[in-house]
C-alpha cells in the first residue's frame, strides 16, 4: 500500500513540474459573449472574475482580482495589445502607478503583500467590439519585471443596437 501511495506521489509531482502553461479560466459566459484568460506570466497565476457577465456591456461593471506579489510595485505600467487573427492590430501603455502620480490603491505595496481589489472597473469605450479577439495586458514594475500578465479571449456578439 505504501508503494504505491508513494508511486502516486511521484506521478503528480511529475506532472505538476511538466505542465509549462496556467490553465484557461472562464471569467464569463453568456449566449453572446464569452471571456476567458490565461497568465501568461510562467511563475505565477492570479485570479480574476466579473460579478456578472452582462454587465460588461454596460461598460461599468465589478471585478474581482486577487494575487501575492512576487515584486514591489513603486512604479506600475500597463501595456495592451488587441490581437485579431494572431496580428496586433492596436497596442495601448499607460502609467498606473509612479512617485506622485498613482492611480491605483495597490500603488506601493511590497513583495509578499496580497494585492486584492473589489470593485468597478469603467472601459474607456463606447462598445466592446464584436467578433473573436484576444487582449494581451502586461503590467510591469519600475525594474521592467513582470508584475502580472495575461491573455484575456473574448467572444463578442452582443447586439449593441
Amino acid at each position: 500500500m505504501k508503494t504505491s501511495n508513494v508511486l502516486v506521489l511521484i506521478l503528480v509531482l511529475l506532472y505538476i513540474n511538466a505542465s509549462t502553461e496556467w490553465p484557461t479560466h472562464t471569467v464569463c459566459k453568456e449566449d453572446n459573449l464569452e471571456i476567458y484568460y490565461k497568465s501568461c506570466d510562467p511563475q505565477q497565476d492570479f485570479v480574476f472574475s466579473i460579478d456578472k457577465c452582462s454587465d460588461v456591456a454596460t461598460h461599468t461593471f465589478n471585478i474581482r482580482a486577487s494575487m501575492v506579489l512576487r515584486h514591489n510595485i513603486k512604479e506600475l505600467y500597463v501595456k495592451l495589445h488587441l490581437i485579431i487573427n494572431g496580428k496586433t492590430v492596436l497596442t495601448y501603455s499607460e502609467t498606473l502607478c509612479a512617485p506622485g502620480h498613482s492611480k491605483l490603491i495597490f500603488c506601493g505595496m511590497k513583495k509578499g503583500e496580497h494585492l486584492h481589489y473589489e470593485g468597478p472597473v469603467t472601459l474607456g469605450i463606447k462598445e466592446i467590439p464584436q467578433g473573436d479577439y484576444t487582449v494581451s495586458a502586461k503590467l510591469t514594475n519600475e525594474d521592467h519585471v513582470t508584475v502580472a500578465c495575461a491573455d484575456f479571449t473574448v467572444k463578442n456578439y452582443l447586439d449593441y443596437y
